[in-house]
Protein backbone atom coordinates (compact mmCIF):
# COMPACT_ATOMS: atom_id res chain seq x y z
CA UNK A 1 0.00 0.00 0.00
CA UNK A 2 1.22 3.36 -1.03
CA UNK A 3 1.92 6.39 1.63
CA UNK A 4 -0.99 8.15 -0.41
CA UNK A 5 -3.32 5.78 0.20
CA UNK A 6 -2.14 4.78 3.68
CA UNK A 7 -2.27 8.53 4.51
CA UNK A 8 -6.01 9.37 2.59
CA UNK A 9 -7.27 6.19 4.72
CA UNK A 10 -5.97 6.86 7.94
CA UNK A 11 -7.58 10.98 7.41
CA UNK A 12 -10.60 9.06 6.68
CA UNK A 13 -10.81 7.21 10.09
CA UNK A 14 -9.37 9.76 12.16
CA UNK A 15 -11.88 12.26 10.83
CA UNK A 16 -14.78 9.89 11.43
CA UNK A 17 -17.10 10.60 14.76
CA UNK A 18 -15.89 7.39 15.91
CA UNK A 19 -12.25 8.85 16.40
CA UNK A 20 -13.51 11.65 18.89
CA UNK A 21 -15.31 9.89 20.92
CA UNK A 22 -12.41 7.69 21.37
CA UNK A 23 -10.27 10.77 21.93
CA UNK A 24 -12.70 11.82 24.05
CA UNK A 25 -13.13 8.22 26.26
CA UNK A 26 -9.14 8.09 26.60
CA UNK A 27 -9.35 11.67 28.15
CA UNK A 28 -12.07 10.54 30.48
CA UNK A 29 -10.27 7.55 31.35
CA UNK A 30 -7.29 9.15 31.74
CA UNK A 31 -8.80 11.98 34.18
CA UNK A 32 -10.58 8.90 36.13
CA UNK A 33 -7.17 6.84 36.79
CA UNK A 34 -5.81 9.86 38.32
CA UNK A 35 -6.50 8.89 42.27
CA UNK A 36 -5.63 5.61 41.18
CA UNK A 37 -1.98 6.84 40.22
CA UNK A 38 -2.15 9.35 42.68
CA UNK A 39 -1.57 11.91 40.64
CA UNK A 40 1.78 10.66 39.64
CA UNK A 41 4.53 12.24 37.64
CA UNK A 42 4.45 8.84 35.61
CA UNK A 43 0.69 8.77 34.77
CA UNK A 44 0.86 12.64 33.48
CA UNK A 45 3.74 10.86 31.31
CA UNK A 46 1.83 8.57 29.94
CA UNK A 47 -0.83 10.57 28.88
CA UNK A 48 1.77 13.39 27.67
CA UNK A 49 3.66 11.11 25.35
CA UNK A 50 0.78 9.19 24.00
CA UNK A 51 -1.11 12.64 23.01
CA UNK A 52 2.22 14.26 21.45
CA UNK A 53 2.57 11.48 19.42
CA UNK A 54 -0.22 11.27 17.94
CA UNK A 55 -0.23 15.12 17.28
CA UNK A 56 3.19 14.72 15.66
CA UNK A 57 1.85 11.67 13.54
CA UNK A 58 -1.26 14.03 12.66
CA UNK A 59 0.55 16.95 11.29
CA UNK A 60 1.92 14.65 8.44
CA UNK A 61 -1.21 13.34 7.92
CA UNK A 62 -3.38 16.14 7.41
CA UNK A 63 -0.68 18.01 5.46
CA UNK A 64 -0.79 15.17 2.97
CA UNK A 65 -4.58 14.88 2.87
CA UNK A 66 -4.20 18.91 2.66
CA UNK A 67 -1.78 18.82 -0.77
CA UNK A 68 -3.99 15.95 -1.91
CA UNK A 69 -7.28 17.64 -1.99
CA UNK A 70 -5.81 20.88 -3.02
CA UNK A 71 -3.71 18.98 -5.96
CA UNK A 72 -7.39 17.32 -7.07
CA UNK A 73 -8.93 20.79 -6.58
CA UNK A 74 -6.74 22.88 -8.91
CA UNK A 75 -6.82 20.34 -11.62
CA UNK A 76 -10.43 20.50 -11.48
CA UNK A 77 -10.23 24.37 -11.80
CA UNK A 78 -7.60 23.79 -14.41
CA UNK A 79 -10.25 21.75 -16.42
CA UNK A 80 -12.84 24.22 -15.97
CA UNK A 81 -10.54 27.17 -17.18
CA UNK A 82 -9.58 25.01 -20.19
CA UNK A 83 -12.75 24.37 -21.02
CA UNK A 84 -14.43 27.54 -20.81
CA UNK A 85 -14.75 29.51 -24.09
CA UNK A 86 -13.18 32.89 -23.46
CA UNK A 87 -11.17 31.89 -20.67
CA UNK A 88 -8.17 33.23 -19.81
CA UNK A 89 -5.45 29.39 -20.46
CA UNK A 90 -2.81 31.52 -18.85
CA UNK A 91 -4.59 31.07 -15.70
CA UNK A 92 -3.92 27.30 -15.98
CA UNK A 93 -1.71 26.48 -13.04
CA UNK A 94 -1.82 29.55 -11.64
CA UNK A 95 -0.14 28.20 -8.77
CA UNK A 96 3.15 27.81 -9.89
CA UNK A 97 4.07 30.88 -10.60
CA UNK A 98 6.12 33.37 -8.39
CA UNK A 99 4.56 35.79 -6.58
CA UNK A 100 5.14 38.75 -8.73
CA UNK A 101 3.60 36.96 -11.62
CA UNK A 102 -0.21 36.14 -9.29
CA UNK A 103 0.52 40.14 -8.36
CA UNK A 104 0.31 41.36 -11.66
CA UNK A 105 -2.66 38.84 -12.73
CA UNK A 106 -4.23 40.20 -9.37
CA UNK A 107 -3.74 43.26 -10.22
CA UNK A 108 -5.67 42.74 -13.44
CA UNK A 109 -8.79 41.21 -12.10
CA UNK A 110 -9.03 44.21 -9.61
CA UNK A 111 -8.84 46.46 -12.55
CA UNK A 112 -11.65 44.32 -13.94
CA UNK A 113 -13.97 44.04 -11.22
CA UNK A 114 -13.45 48.19 -10.56
CA UNK A 115 -14.55 48.66 -14.53
CA UNK A 116 -17.29 46.15 -13.41
CA UNK A 117 -18.99 48.26 -10.61
CA UNK A 118 -18.26 51.57 -12.12
CA UNK A 119 -20.46 50.42 -14.92
CA UNK A 120 -22.63 48.78 -12.40
CA UNK A 121 -23.04 52.10 -11.03
CA UNK A 122 -23.82 53.77 -14.85
CA UNK A 123 -26.86 50.96 -14.75
CA UNK A 124 -24.99 48.26 -17.26
CA UNK A 125 -24.59 44.75 -16.37
CA UNK A 126 -21.87 43.39 -15.11
CA UNK A 127 -22.04 40.19 -17.08
CA UNK A 128 -19.82 39.40 -19.89
CA UNK A 129 -17.08 37.30 -20.86
CA UNK A 130 -13.44 37.85 -21.01
CA UNK A 131 -11.75 39.44 -23.82
CA UNK A 132 -10.58 37.67 -26.72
Amino acid sequence: MSYARLARRCARICGHPASLFAAAAFILIWGITGPLFGWSDTWQLVANTATSIITFLMVFLIQNSQDHDTAAIQLKLDELIRATRGAHNALLDLEELDEEAIRAFRARYIHLACAAREGQQQGLSDTDSPEA
